[in-house]
This record gives structure tokens, C-alpha cells and sequence, in this order.
């Protein structure tokens, strides 16, 4: 889970051919189905989003030929930059899955799919006007700091229902669901805790949420936790290191104080 952990290089070696990444990608998806068996599920209610930040246009384009359509980006400069540059894949679609500031809202809203880190009425207000210019309309996911931690973006778990109710106001956001990084910690009951609240907050809201309001989707879980995180009822899981290989900068870099996927 932890990119500086010298030995994340060897879990996680480099995928640079077609044959690499269907390697990778076969591995990421037995053990979807295995954490779905365990957990008395289907395989098809898990979504895996491979997460491509730090990695070159030309290992892009050899995972877009093993069949990954969508891919995640935490920094909305660089999915931009990315997005351009492949406009020729026309199948190929983005979701921005970092924090955002309102005065990056208007990338965003120009070429994403999917947001996943809404935290602030603010910045769905942004995102809105923008998409209404565009002519455009956004999947969303609220972010939820489920972890406690001071370090990480997201609402508070108790603040979550109060903007909820908010969100219908802003008819160009498509609320799917829940989104949340868990807690950076050895402790795999400690980080289980944290699913396990973003789950029972997801069905709380549920059983009210405002007409238009979707509460089916749960985005939790990356490359060192995402089984537990099926387990625990993860429609979405964030996989990047698992499937690209270890990153050489950082989390750091891309998540402030946060964990990477």
C-alpha cells in the first residue's frame, strides 16, 4: 500500500509489453474474483479502474490494447495533457480521482467521465457552471475522510448526509456514490474499518437520499488493500501499481500526505 516501501519494486515490477500488461491485468482480476467469492458476490458489481498516473503516452497505449478503456489520473493538468494527446482512442475515457481546486474545475468539466473526489459545495457549485457551459454532465462520487486522519481531503463521515441532501441542486453532477482513501497504517482491521464505514454510511443514506441522488457505488480500495475492500462491499476499486508496476516518484507527489493507489 505504501509506495515507499523499498520492496513495492519487487511486488510490483515494471509493465512495459502487450504480454506484461495481460499478465497484470489477468492477476488484478482473479483476485477481484476471488475476494468476490469469498465475499459472496458477483464479479460483475466490482469495476476495476486502473490508475495511470506518472505513466508514459506509450505504456497508455499498449494497456488501452490489453482492453482498459477507462483509466484514472489523480492530477487533472496531466489527464488533460494525457486526454489530448490520445484524442485518437475514442473509446479511451478518464476519471479524475484526486483532490481538486475549483480553479482546475473547468478542465475537468471539459473532458472527464467521472470525478471522484467531490468535497465541498463550492466546488460543485464550479463544477456545475462549467459543465452547463460545456454542455456537459459529470459522473461524481462525494469523498469521505473515513480514516480521521487531519492529512486527507474529504467530508467528515458525520457532515456527508447534509451535503448530500445540497447536491440535487446541481443538475449537470451525476451522483453515483461514496469515495475514500483509507487509513495509511499496518493495522489491515484498522484499514478494514475504514470500509466498513464508508459501507454503513453509504446504506444510511441510502434510504433517503434525494430523488436523483445515486447511493449504489462504493470506491475503495487500491493495489495493497483493494480484496479487503470487496470484502467489504467496494463496487470501484483503484489499482495502479498492481497493474502498471511500482511508481518511481512518490505518493507524495500526486497524494499530499495521502495514499496512493
Amino acid at each position: 500500500m505504501d509506495t515507499s516501501d523499498p520492496s513495492a519494486a519487487a511486488r510490483y515490477p515494471p509493465a512495459t509489453t502487450l504480454a506484461d500488461f495481460r499478465h497484470n491485468l489477468d492477476a488484478v482480476q482473479s483476485r477481484i474474483q476471488a475476494a468476490c467469492q469469498r465475499a459472496d458476490r458477483d464479479p460483475a458489481g466490482v469495476r476495476l479502474l486502473p490508475v495511470s498516473k506518472t505513466i508514459d503516452e506509450a505504456r497508455i497505449r499498449i494497456v488501452h490494447a490489453a482492453g482498459c478503456t477507462f483509466l484514472g489520473e489523480n492530477k487533472v493538468q496531466e489527464a488533460h495533457a494525457k486526454w489530448q494527446a490520445m484524442a485518437d482512442l475514442s473509446d479511451l475515457r478518464w476519471s479524475v480521482i484526486g483532490h481538486l481546486q475549483t480553479n482546475k474545475a473547468k478542465l475537468v468539466a471539459s473532458f472527464a467521465s467521472e470525478f471522484q473526489a467531490l468535497d465541498s459545495l463550492r466546488l460543485a457549485r464550479t463544477l456545475d457552471r462549467r459543465l452547463q457551459e460545456e454542455g456537459r454532465s459529470l459522473d461524481v462520487f462525494v469523498q469521505v475522510n473515513s480514516s480521521g486522519e487531519a492529512s486527507k481531503y474529504g467530508l467528515a463521515p458525520e457532515d456527508v448526509a447534509a451535503f448530500v441532501r445540497e447536491l440535487p441542486a446541481f443538475s449537470a453532477l451525476r451522483v453515483r456514490g461514496l469515495m475514500t482513501l483509507a487509513a495509511l497504517s499496518p493495522d489491515a482491521e484498522r484499514v478494514r474499518a475504514c470500509f466498513v464505514l464508508l459501507r454503513e454510511l453509504r446504506d444510511r443514506l441510502r434510504q433517503d437520499a434525494p430523488d436523483g441522488i445515486g447511493m449504489d457505488e462504493l470506491s475503495m480500495g487500491m493495489s495493497g488493500d483493494f480484496e479487503m475492500a470487496i470484502e467489504e462491499g467496494a463496487t470501484v476499486v483503484r489499482v495502479g501499481q498492481a497493474i502498471f508496476g511500482a511508481r518511481a516518484l512518490p505518493d507524495s507527489h500526486y497524494w499530499p500526505a495521502d495514499l496512493g493507489a
